[in-house]
Formats: C-alpha cells, sequence, structure tokens
C-alpha cells in the first residue's frame, strides 16, 4: 500500500514539474531576450541569457509614452474596474433577488452579451463614440470597456448571489432595512470574494485589451499599454528586446494582482460557473 502511495506521489510531482515548466517558460524566454541587445538576438541563438545587459528596461524608464501608457491604462481600467463592480452588484442583485417579469430574458441578454465576440462591435463602438465626441479620450475607453466587462461582472456575481440564503435579506427588511441597506450592510459582506475575483478578472481583461484601444484613441497621447507596445515596431522590423522588456514590465502590475488574490479569482470562476 505504501509502495502504491509512493509512485502515486512521484507521479504527481513529475507530471505538476512538467506543467510547471510547461507554463513558466515563456516567462523566462521573454526574459531572456529582454536582456539581450537586438544584435545579439541575430548574432546568437540561443536559450541562455548571453551578452545580458539592462539597456531595453532603461529604454522602457526612460521612454515618456510607455510611461505615459502605463498611467493611462491603470486610469482606464481601475475606473471601468471601480464602475463595472457597481453596475455588476446591481444588475445581480435585481436578477437574483427581486421578482419582476422579464427577469430570466434580461438574464439570458447579459450572458450573449457576455458572449459576444468583441471582433463584432469595435467598429459600431468606435463610430457611436465618434458621433458623441469621446473619439481619442479616456472616457471613451472607459465606456467602451464597460461593454464587455459589466456583463462579465454580472455573470460571475450572481453565482455567489444564488448561493445566499434568501432568509438572510428577508430578515434584515424584516428588521426595518431598505433595499440597499440590506445589500450593503448583510449581502455584500458575503460576496466580498465575488467582488474581488470580479475586480480582478475585469482589471486583468481591460488592461491587456488591445483591439478598442487600437480602434477609438488615435492619438499618441491616449494610448494604453499593449498599443505603446505594439507601436515599438517599425514596418517589418520587430525590436525584440525592447519588446520583451517593455512586455515584462507592463506585466509587474498583474502579477502581482494575481498573486495577492489568486484564491478569489479561482472561487469566483468556481461559484459563478457552478452555481450562476
Amino acid at each position: 500500500m505504501q509502495r502504491t502511495n509512493f509512485k502515486f506521489e512521484v507521479f504527481k510531482y513529475s507530471m505538476l514539474t512538467l506543467v510547471a515548466i510547461f507554463v513558466l517558460f515563456p516567462v523566462y524566454y521573454m526574459i531572456t531576450l529582454s536582456l539581450r541587445s537586438q544584435s545579439s538576438l541575430w548574432s546568437k541563438s540561443t536559450l541562455l541569457p548571453v551578452d545580458s545587459n539592462l539597456d531595453n528596461y532603461r529604454a522602457a524608464f526612460e521612454n515618456t509614452d510607455f510611461k505615459r501608457a502605463l498611467l493611462n491604462s491603470v486610469i482606464v481600467c481601475g475606473t471601468a474596474t471601480l464602475i463595472t463592480i457597481l453596475f455588476s452588484v446591481m444588475a445581480a442583485y435585481s436578477l437574483v433577488i427581486l421578482k419582476f417579469k422579464g427577469r430570466d430574458t434580461l438574464g439570458r441578454i447579459i450572458i450573449i452579451a457576455f458572449l459576444t465576440p468583441g471582433a463584432l462591435l469595435f467598429i459600431p463602438l468606435a463610430v457611436i463614440m465618434a458621433n458623441i465626441g469621446l473619439s481619442n479620450s479616456l472616457q471613451g475607453l472607459i465606456l467602451v470597456y464597460l461593454s464587455f466587462m459589466v456583463p462579465l461582472g454580472t455573470y460571475l456575481l450572481i453565482g455567489f448571489f444564488r448561493s445566499l440564503p434568501p432568509e438572510l435579506e428577508e430578515a434584515a427588511r424584516i428588521d426595518g432595512a431598505s433595499r440597499l441597506q440590506a445589500l450593503w450592510m448583510v449581502l455584500l459582506p458575503l460576496v466580498a470574494p465575488g467582488l474581488v475575483s470580479v475586480a480582478i478578472i475585469t482589471f486583468t481583461g481591460a488592461y491587456n485589451e488591445l483591439l478598442y484601444s487600437l480602434v477609438i484613441n488615435i492619438s499618441p497621447e491616449m494610448r494604453t499599454v499593449p498599443v505603446a507596445i505594439l507601436n515599438l515596431s517599425v514596418a517589418d522590423e520587430v525590436p525584440w528586446g525592447r519588446t520583451m522588456a517593455f512586455s515584462s514590465i507592463a506585466a509587474l502590475p498583474v502579477m502581482a494582482i494575481y498573486f495577492v488574490g489568486q484564491r478569489f479569482v479561482v472561487e469566483g470562476l468556481q461559484t459563478g460557473s457552478v452555481k450562476g
């Protein structure tokens, strides 16, 4: 029996090691390329960080456009995430707790909106932003991001609200609390992991988004991080070392957020998919 358990443990950790190598190798290779010059990349094809230097990272910190793009991304994604949480809480609460005609139909519409590919919507949204005068602005990009972040946040939070006993809200109402008071003081503390999960997932999705930002904000002053990195390439020449250095720096905020709140993300995905 002990021999069988030992074999199973060896097999389990061997598989975990292979998965870890598979997942971490692209990160290792990105960092390796970021430490090499363009001439070194073409002259020496190797997976080892030969001729390493920090010139690419130094160029990133000295690049004004990249620093502005980082700030734009933080402002846009942070603001859109806060608004998404507010709207998603209200929508999920209404669809789960309140009883009204057409509730199920509205829930299906939200799911369809969540599943609609962004490639089908970027042209209509770009035209709408141009018509209302919000092209080349962070405000317009925030509104566009809400079009896919709110349905996603609502979909995830529906599972959390459905996991709560309905008697909690009813007891708060009997004690004299209004619906908003019951939501704020009783229900929201219980779905706090869901709020953190929605915040992390939506922030990451907006932070990595390229298509909408590329089409709506043409001005260099309004670029976000993915667009700024894309514009490092000139014609058919890609400065791989500098691109990898910029990407490594841009990935740090998201990696830090996921490292802190990874358990909330897993719980949010499980609850939203199973109980939603």
